[in-house]
């Protein structure tokens, strides 16, 4: 499928969350198994590019897509999750969110220092989510230099705000506005 074809796959819900928010929903994505499929293999053909040897992504939908890059690359798979949710001893990150603070934590032991690792996520907007893992990622030791994304939506700057934290970042499709 051609990345129009897969785009036309996302339902658009105007006033989600909000007034004047245009919420792109993957799940008509996901459910679409031979545009899940293809959207999944577009991003393996990308991280395989960027010589990544593990992949990372945030819960909840990073888990999606980043655990099937992994699986179809035969790579390791970096859940990055919530606050509260690890058994263990975790390591974590706070950061600024529009209105207020979020967390992000990960299991120190699950990656190995000097690790290349991608990031890998359903949707890029400001950037907060994704320049939190990768200062997560490498306050483990990590290196992270690439981060890709099936939607970006530029208007918002996540793209130059996480080159500004030396990552680049590719995105399948791109929708404008909020």
């Amino acid at each position: 499928m051609t990345p129009d074809e897969l785009k036309s796959l996302v339902r658009t819900i105007p006033d989600f969350p909000k007034s004047g928010i245009q919420f792109r929903d993957i799940t008509t994505l996901i459910g679409h198994g031979e545009g899940f499929r293809a959207s999944v293999a577009w991003l393996a053909d990308r991280v395989s590019q960027s010589g990544a040897d593990a992949i990372a992504g945030m819960e909840a939908r990073g888990f999606i897509f980043g655990a099937a890059v992994a699986s179809a690359l035969t790579l390791p798979f970096i859940p990055i999750r919530k606050p509260g949710k690890l058994p263990i001893e975790t390591i974590g990150v706070d950061y600024a969110l529009e209105y207020g603070s979020d967390r992000l934590e990960m299991d120190p032991g699950c990656i190995a220092a000097g690790t290349t690792v991608a990031i890998v996520d359903d949707l890029l907007a400001t950037g907060g989510t994704a320049c939190a893992a990768t200062e997560l990622l490498r306050k483990a030791g990590a290196r992270v230099e690439t981060a890709t994304f099936v939607i970006d939506l530029p208007d918002l700057g996540g793209g130059t705000r996480l080159e500004g934290c030396d990552v680049r970042v590719d995105a399948l499709m791109q929708f404008e506005g909020d």
